[in-house]
């Protein structure tokens, strides 16, 4: 299971971490972008809260992974993000998470943000992959 977006920063890596969390017997998860740009410390704040294991992540180039096949290739960008990264092989999905290193304000409030993208990646996960 690959999960890519634009930055490997944010959304690609909270899924990562959770779906590892979440399904460990079930699926190998990796994550990847088209430019890579450091896992977001607020990422690893919000995952923390939840217990979930972050020594792992490291942000990479989706060329790390060229000439690997995998099952599933799951887009998490936003739709209006036409730098998506695309790539070949395995069942292609997509699910729109709104980027919430995009969020200006307090302190609390992009915190806030953090933990809505990461409650919803969770759901989604649990859903998506938990059947």
């Amino acid at each position: 299971m690959l999960f890519l977006c634009r930055h490997n920063a944010v959304r690609s890596q909270m899924a990562e971490a959770i779906l590892r969390a979440r399904f460990p017997d079930r699926y190998e998860a990796m994550s990847a972008g088209v430019a890579p740009a450091g896992v977001h410390p607020l990422v690893l704040r919000v995952l923390d809260e939840l217990g979930i294991p972050t020594a792992s992540l490291r942000s990479k180039h989706v060329e790390e992974f060229g000439g690997r096949r995998f099952d599933v290739v799951a887009t998490v960008c936003g739709r209006d993000e036409p730098t998506c990264p695309f790539f070949p092989g395995g069942r292609q999905i997509h699910h729109a998470f709104a980027d919430p290193s995009a969020v200006s304000g307090s302190d609390a409030a992009r915190l806030d943000a953090f933990r809505e993208t990461r409650d919803e990646i969770d759901a989604w996960i649990r859903e998506t992959f938990g059947g």
